[in-house]
């Protein structure tokens, strides 16, 4: 583990947080599911803004707390860091300005429409209770998703203001195309769902490998502060619990599927040991370790056939239901 000092003493409530040197983070507690985090870097006459909200409500919230900034520096940029919808719902809000993602991103976008998520969480009987117990916080009506302007692989520099960012594609690895968004004159970094502190990382896309190595990026490079896609501020130390944890669910999975253990049994298995563990033991929406198995069976048999998405939730429930009860 590492040994990097603390994270900065700013304190996880909800709103505009400023971080110095123009950079703000958006955090939104509990950082569950749905509960995101985004980020604002001011320029000379102009901003950043990383990420929109889940809904239209809550980007509007954000956007208002951060008019007293923007009223002087507005946006004229908006980065999306992937696909997620609390990454991107709220697009429309902000489409004076040029949207930029990566191109497996913006192609990413297109697959999960709002009307989706409404339709689910407004579906009857136990599909409709299921993501309503994850997502009924949240009101998917009325959103026109907003689409990037500009798109990019692998690395984009861009100047904000006459400050240089960097844009980093890292996926695939949480989705297709996860961007981190460096700031390096504030030695600050935007992670995106690349970093869930407090919370369990959800593989979606993969391997495990290229999220190790996004982290090993990270700790490689010269930022002091880093605003994650979920939970608290961190640092370096930071990053290093989210690595570790990716690097013992791929070791643990990989052992099973060489083993020929069945992947629903293997991540049962494995949330009993993530529960044994201290170093794992607190993290909440730990049920994501049965998505996680899923993608680390994917990766090394493209045969494996992964459960559809309302499976991975009931999955993803019943293990939590089962360690409450346990």
């Amino acid at each position: 583990m590492s040994t990097v000092d603390g994270p900065r003493p700013i304190g996880y409530e909800l709103g505009l947080h400023e971080l110095g040197d123009g950079c703000h983070a958006y955090l939104q507690p509990d950082g569950g599911w749905g509960w995101s985090n985004a980020g604002l870097v001011v320029g000379d006459g102009v901003s950043l803004l990383v990420d929109t909200l889940f809904d239209l409500r809550l980007t509007r919230q954000m956007l208002d707390a951060m008019s007293s900034v923007t009223r002087s520096a507005p946006i004229g940029t908006l980065v999306n860091t992937h696909a997620n919808g609390d990454h991107c719902y709220g697009n429309q809000l902000v489409d004076q300005a040029e949207i930029i993602a990566t191109v497996a991103t913006a192609h990413e976008m297109t697959e999960v429409p709002p009307a989706m998520l409404a339709a689910l969480n407004g579906a009857p009987g136990e599909v409709g209770d299921l993501f309503r117990s994850f997502f009924g916080a949240f009101d998917f009506e009325g959103i026109d998703m907003k689409l990037p302007t500009r798109t990019f692989e692998k690395r984009l520099d861009i100047e904000v203001g006459g400050r240089a960012i960097e844009l980093i594609e890292v996926g695939p690895a949480h989705t297709a195309g996860d961007t981190i968004v460096v700031v390096p004159d504030a030695k600050v970094a935007y992670t995106g769902d690349i970093l869930f502190i407090g919370g369990t990382p959800i593989v979606w896309a993969g391997p495990l490998s290229n999220w190790v190595a996004a982290c090993d990026l990270m700790l490689g490079m010269d930022i002091d502060t880093v605003v994650p896609g979920h939970g608290p501020l961190t640092d370096k130390g930071g990053v290093a619990e989210v690595r570790d944890y990716l690097a013992f669910v791929d070791g643990e999975a990989t052992a099973r599927q060489h083993a020929g253990i069945d992947a629903w049994d293997a991540a049962q298995e494995i949330a009993r040991e993530i529960g044994a563990n201290p170093s794992f033991e607190r993290l909440g929406e730990f049920g994501r370790i049965a998505v996680n198995v899923e993608t680390v069976y994917r990766s090394l048999d493209p045969s494996h056939h992964t459960p559809d998405v309302v499976e991975q939730f009931r999955r993803m429930a019943r293990i939590e239901a089962g360690a409450a009860h346990g």
